[in-house]
């Protein structure tokens, strides 16, 4: 049987990097019926927005979506559509495997961490506006400080039941797919009320589960730790700010965006995305590296319990990355190396070793 999933383009690279994943998922031999739209900045002229309707109830139909990287603006601008669609379909958790295959260029080479992010609370919630400073003292009064003219405000709203759906998420995460340990990040000695709130559900939500370890982790001192010793740490829950942060922190770790996958899910629908954003100085060019997306693929195969198609892709993509001969420039020694291939061609190599 086929499934259905609503194929995103995205813009900047977005087209390129979706072309190329299609085609190492078709080549899987899992059939799917692929209903393609168009979302992002490109499509802004014409359609009015960024996220045309359509896009919503495709994917609300479907159930399942991947997703090509599409353009936020910086300060200004529509609000990312990144955001919006986590938002709308209620796509609460955020998945974010960090793992290291053998020949990527690393200074770490022992880290298979997981990060889970809490997708609709926090300072992204986007509840901020402009304020003057009495009013801006009016309020930061009430805890005994003092702000000055011409400020902004941006409210951190944290609830016991998004907490505790995310929490339950990772150690559901960590018991399904034989982690050991969950580790609750947050800043709950500063922010005592709202971190706070997510170190005591975590702690609560962890009675249920006396066969997963849990710690809890300043989110400072969590920086440091993976800097020093990333594996000794499993499973990462955060709120959403330390968990895009973080998530950018351990792609680092393990060779940078470009083999960083991602997945969103919710109750109803889950969309599947790189880590990484759209690059439109590289539009056209057939240069980015496609194993963020491509990787992406592989975790919506496992959603879709095609787990031998998942495994073999995840072979593929590893065997090509090790020999390092069909990569692209970012994953060679010498990112000016005349051999690199494009995005299409690393996607016909990975193929190749399907």
């Amino acid at each position: 049987m086929a499934h259905n999933v609503t194929l995103i383009r995205g813009d900047g690279t977005g087209p390129e990097l979706v072309a190329a994943a299609k085609k190492v998922l078709d080549a899987t031999g899992v059939a799917f019926n692929w209903d393609i739209v168009e979302a992002g900045v490109d499509i802004m002229e014409t359609a009015g927005t960024p996220l045309p309707p359509n896009v919503v109830e495709s994917i609300r139909k479907n159930k399942v979506a991947l997703k090509g990287p599409i353009t936020t603006p910086i300060g200004s601008g529509f609000r990312s559509v990144n955001v919006a669609l986590r938002k709308e379909l209620d796509l609460f958790a955020c998945v974010r495997p960090c793992k290291y295959y053998p020949g990527i260029r690393s200074k770490y080479q022992d880290v298979d961490l997981v990060i889970v992010r809490e997708n609709t609370e926090d300072l992204y919630a986007g509840v901020e506006y402009d304020v003057d400073s009495a009013e801006a003292n009016q309020i930061i009064g009430l805890a005994g400080g003092k702000i000055r003219e011409h400020s902004a405000i941006s409210i951190k709203p944290f609830s016991e039941f998004g907490s505790r759906r995310i929490i339950k998420y990772a150690f559901d995460y960590a018991r399904e797919n034989g982690r050991k340990k969950v580790s609750a990040v947050a800043k709950a000695n500063i922010m005592k009320y709202t971190d706070g709130l997510f170190f005591r559900v975590g702690a609560d939500v962890a009675k249920d589960y006396p066969d997963i370890e849990y710690q809890e982790v300043l989110v400072d001192n969590m920086c440091m730790q993976l800097v020093q010793k990333p594996e000794l740490y499993d499973v990462l829950v955060l709120p959403n700010l330390y968990g895009d942060i973080l998530s950018d922190l351990c792609a680092g770790l393990v060779g940078g965006l470009g083999v960083a996958p991602g997945a969103n899910i919710g109750a109803d629908s889950a969309l599947f995305e790189p880590t990484h954003g759209s690059a439109p100085k590289y539009k056209g060019m057939n240069k980015v590296n496609p194993v963020a997306l491509i990787l992406s693929g592989m975790l919506m195969l496992r959603h879709l319990k095609e787990f031998d198609a998942a495994d073999r892709l995840e072979a593929a993509i590893s065997a090509v990355i090790l020999e390092g001969k069909d990569v692209t420039y970012d994953m060679k020694p010498d990112r000016n190396d005349p051999t690199a291939v494009g995005t299409s061609e690393m996607a016909d190599a990975i193929i190749a070793k399907l």
